[in-house]
């Protein structure tokens, strides 16, 4: 019959390890009897290699349709279920499995499997225990309890149970490098050694020996070493696209990037026509930023297959790098829709988002990437660059301790953690990690710009302002580290110091945005000298129209010297540019405040939060407004409150719900936000709001305490003789009984 001849085609290119053919192959049979349960079965198992969950569950479900009685084919979709943390419905598969299949091995491991996602370690072990009684010749469950056990911290027992699989299995060369990973782990670095010697002695065709070798000389702080197995395997494996790979790979997290491109180069020569190995240079010449190169071969791919997603998603980072960030999310949402599975794309998403001012929705797409691959980098490290921007260093210390895991041998991770420990004035711990981030890679600004910050912290001036210059000396286009000097000389009161830096650095990066934006803010907040602060801002913008922070500031500085009619239009052809930038609606319902245009404050606040409805500073402003308008309080204390869950500290915020509680007529409650923003305006020892003391008098006047309201009163006019509502306030003090 055509069915099977499909079908057993399917089978051969599966024992073969040809996935994609397989599953074609699959297909074809299916299409001839879409009732045929052993080719949606053989198709399930197919795409599970392919990595296409979305496919396997709908092929494994179709199987328990046609074959309820299936229990292989339950205990796959219960595993794909606990995969894609749909921890209900995989707890349901597991509890049927279990009363039907009591004495199965295979379903108490399932089970095992489950309670550890679940955080149940004890129960996992026992589970896992069990399923091992009742086939105790099985290598895997031994493994999977070592793995339990490390994560009970139960050492001894998990070193215990790597040695059986060992013995049950002495010829797989995976539970030696198990066992060396665990020792590695444990310090024992000489062990570890052994394992994997002995791993690369039962397949030295494979890469992942070699390259535990080298994780491992890494770790040990032997780059050398670690370079010369991986010089090795490109050598004894010469046809292997892995090994170059490898290589590759290290010298690109060690810093060398010319280098790493350069060993690939020489794959791609070899394999032009491969489009895995084209796939894969693309990327490093884009991590080169060798833009012309990366678009000529990655346009070529789309000219064959328009559709290729991988080479869209290159297309989208493309578009990002040359700022067409609104395009390249409409190719991402494309993408993700179509392949949900692609871990770049949702990486690359992520970035985008990232771009426009949606962190909440950018750290939502680089989890969904950990999702599909724990080990994914990229998204690990975007992932800590956002944890260390919301000041959330628990969790940026997390980040760090994973990227570190992946590559011991990159200073990034680090660098991270060093951070991490400097802001919790872990300053000896700090210390350590520093020195391994440029143990690890002398030439990455990474290591000298943490050396900088942790001198600054211990307010070490000279040699925090060293540090920072060693890495400007390293990248000339450091903005973190010009930022570092740059503070250092401010720390010092020497501000012409720190001005005379930023334009030194000018003269070698003369391209720069963010040197001048960094120059901007020096020379106003320094020297009040907001021409030429106008002037950086401007420069700023015009070298990089998608840097909108520099456009914001652009703005505030042409409001603060009263141009609030060119400061509108500068932020308005700013979002000509940058459309999807929340940030700068947030700006420009700033300006029309200051003209009193409550309509399009309104409107330019509302479409901040359509692009980025968490955004707290724009939920305040909205509610401020509303206020103002007079629009429903119920709505605008809502806004509010939800800024407060954003800014739980912020003066400001508090203010607004004081407010909206006086004008509710609450007064109790309005008192007590609104003595709340004072108290928070003097513990962050902010200049002394107005606003502030003007509202707590009218909520003292009300609620029937005038010595207070008169206190709140003859403060306002203190502060701001001038101030808007000065006249009232002379008239209400006029009333108040003393």
């Amino acid at each position: 019959m055509r069915k099977q001849k499909y079908f057993q085609k399917g089978q051969s290119y599966f024992e073969k390890g040809k996935y994609q053919e397989a599953a074609i192959e699959f297909t074809n049979s299916i299409k001839i009897d879409s009732g045929y349960a052993d080719a949606h079965f053989q198709l399930a198992e197919t795409y599970l290699h392919l990595q296409q969950g979305n496919l396997a569950y709908k092929e494994l479900t179709r199987t328990l349709e046609l074959r309820p009685e299936d229990y292989k084919a339950r205990i796959d979709l219960a595993n794909l279920l606990i995969l894609g943390h749909k921890l209900q419905d995989a707890q349901a598969q597991v509890d049927l499995l279990l009363k039907k299949r009591p004495d199965d091995p295979g379903v108490h491991v399932l089970a095992a499997n489950l309670l550890a996602v679940q955080g149940k370690i004890l129960d996992a072990i026992a589970e896992m225990q069990r399923g091992i009684a009742l086939d105790p010749g099985r290598w895997e469950p031994h493994l999977s309890l070592a793995l339990l056990q490390v994560k009970n911290l139960d050492f001894a027992a998990a070193e215990a149970s790597f040695k059986k699989v060992i013995e049950l299995n002495p010829k797989a060369m995976q539970p030696h490098l198990a066992l060396g990973e665990f020792y590695q782990s444990q310090k024992r670095f000489g062990e570890a050694e052994q394992e994997f010697r002995s791993a690369l002695a039962i397949d030295s065709t494979t890469i992942g020996p070699r390259e535990a070798l080298a994780r491992l000389y890494m770790a040990e702080g032997k780059k050398a070493d670690a370079e010369e197995v991986l010089k090795q395997a490109v050598h004894d494996l010469p046809h292997n696209p892995d090994s170059f790979l490898a290589l590759s790979n290290f010298y690109y997290v060690t810093g060398d990037l010319d280098k790493s491109v350069a060993e690939y180069h020489a794959l791609f020569l070899e394999r032009p026509k491969d489009l895995v190995v084209r796939k894969k240079y693309i990327e490093l010449l884009l991590q080169a930023k060798r833009y012309d190169e990366a678009r000529s071969l990655n346009d070529e791919i789309l000219k064959a297959n328009p559709k290729d997603d991988d080479a869209l998603v290159n297309r989208s980072q493309m578009q990002i790098n040359s700022g067409d960030v609104s395009n390249a999310e409409q190719t991402l949402q494309a993408v993700v829709k179509d392949v949900p599975n692609n871990i770049q794309a949702h990486y690359a998403l992520g970035v985008a988002f990232q771009k426009q001012g949606n962190l909440t929705q950018a750290v939502s797409e680089w989890r969904e990437a950990l999702r599909l691959n724990p080990n994914f980098l990229d998204a690990q490290r975007a992932i800590a660059d956002a944890t260390m921007h919301q000041g959330d260093m628990n969790g940026l210390q997390d980040a760090a301790n994973q990227m570190i895991r992946l590559q011991p041998g990159s200073p990034e991770g680090y660098a991270l953690r060093a951070l991490a420990n400097i802001n919790a004035k872990h300053y000896p711990e700090a210390e350590q990690d520093v020195r391994r981030a440029i143990a690890a890679a002398p030439q990455s600004v990474l290591g000298y710009v943490q050396m900088g910050n942790l001198r600054f912290v211990q307010k070490q001036y000279s040699d925090a302002a060293k540090a920072y210059q060693e890495a400007l000396d390293r990248n000339a286009d450091s903005t973190d580290a010009l930022r570092g000097l740059m503070n250092t000389y401010v720390a010092e009161k020497q501000i012409d110091k720190a001005i005379a830096a930023a334009n030194a650095q000018i003269q070698k990066s003369p391209n720069n945005s963010r040197f001048y934006e960094l120059l901007g803010s020096a020379l106003v907040q320094g020297k009040n000298d907001l021409s030429g602060g106008e002037a950086a801002f401007a420069k700023s913008a015009a070298l990089d129209k998608n840097n909108s922070d520099a456009v914001i500031q652009l703005c505030q500085v042409r409001a603060a010297r009263g141009e609030i009619d060119q400061a509108i239009a500068t932020g308005e052809q700013s979002l000509k540019d940058n459309p999807r930038q929340p940030n700068l609606y947030v700006v420009l319902g700033d300006l029309y405040e200051l003209k009193s245009d409550w309509k399009k404050a309104e409107g330019a606040f509302q479409s901040s939060l359509a692009l980025n409805s968490q955004n707290p500073v724009a939920s305040n402003e909205l509610a401020r407004v509303m206020l103002q308008t007079g629009e429903n309080l119920d709505v605008a204390l809502s806004l509010a409150q939800k800024a407060r869950a954003g800014l739980p500290n912020s003066p400001g915020v508090a203010d607004t719900i004081g407010w909206i509680y006086y004008r509710k007529g609450v007064y109790p409650l309005a008192i007590t936000f609104l003595k709340e923003a004072l108290d928070q305006q003097e513990k962050n020892k902010l200049p002394d709001n107005p606003d502030f003391d003007y509202h707590l008098g009218w909520a003292c006047e009300k609620a029937g305490q005038p010595a207070l309201a008169r206190q709140h009163f003859e403060h306002v006019l203190k502060i701001r003789p001038n101030y808007p509502a000065a006249a009232e306030i002379k008239n209400e003090l006029s009333h108040l009984k003393s």
